[in-house]
């Protein structure tokens, strides 16, 4: 089993991203924090909005010469505007993309020297709404069905070099759904996984020894309405 050593986290300051940051480190590992917010447990952090590219790949530059090289990238930050897409502000619509699939691309492409030097792994968090379509959600569905794609294409293209895994989760216990109307939250009902649970599977990922890769992983819970 691989050692983990230093990890970049995009979004780790809250839900899937906060769980897996404290995975890493309880496993011995280096979490590092990419967020607009500050993580509560004192993890290692930088402050970036991943809808700015540029500010994203120099921010994961700082972080690799800061720590000496990245032994992996999880991409888990990602955020949603839910409506008729005529409906939708623009510029939210738009940043929906931007930090969802080009910051994800962003981080990444700094990231991959670094990475190749360690033999290192990255894990892309997409949705099980970037394999299945659904109303109100085009901003969602095109920057997650474009990590799978992105995911798909990268793992081809650095094959032998770096692993790479797209997480495909489905619906989280988490503070994703805050804010929204109450016809886009979840009902009271339902089934929504833990994000400690779905952030087990990442650092399995994570740790499988080289030579060997776990190219998807689907996890949700066994209710899920969104999969298949």
């Amino acid at each position: 089993m691989s050692e983990l050593g230093t990890v970049v986290v995009t979004g780790g300051a809250s839900g899937l991203g906060a769980a897996v940051a404290q995975g890493i480190a309880e496993r011995g590992g280096t979490p590092v924090v990419l967020d607009l917010n500050e993580p509560c447990d004192g993890f290692a952090f930088e402050r970036v909005d991943l809808a700015h590219a540029r500010e994203a790949e120099a921010t994961v530059n700082r972080v690799a010469e800061r720590y000496g090289g990245l032994d992996a990238v999880v991409t888990a930050a990602g955020v949603d505007s839910c409506g008729r897409i005529e409906d939708v502000d623009p510029e939210k619509w738009d940043r929906v993309v931007a930090v969802n699939l080009i910051g994800t691309a962003a981080v990444v492409r700094a990231a991959l020297p670094h990475l190749e030097r360690a033999s290192g792994r990255i894990v892309t968090v997409a949705s099980t709404l970037g394999l299945r379509a659904l109303s109100d959600a085009t901003a969602y569905c095109a920057s997650k069905f474009g990590v799978v794609g992105f995911s798909r294409a990268l793992a081809v293209e650095t094959a032998g070099r770096v692993g790479v895994t797209c997480l495909v989760p489905g619906g989280m216990q988490t503070a994703f759904f805050d804010g929204r109307d109450e016809q886009y939250k979840p009902p009271p009902d339902a089934k929504l996984a833990p994000p400690e649970q779905v952030a087990e599977t990442v650092l399995f990922a994570l740790t499988r020894s080289d030579g060997t890769e776990i190219r998807e992983l689907v996890v949700c819970p066994s209710v899920e309405p969104s999969w298949p």
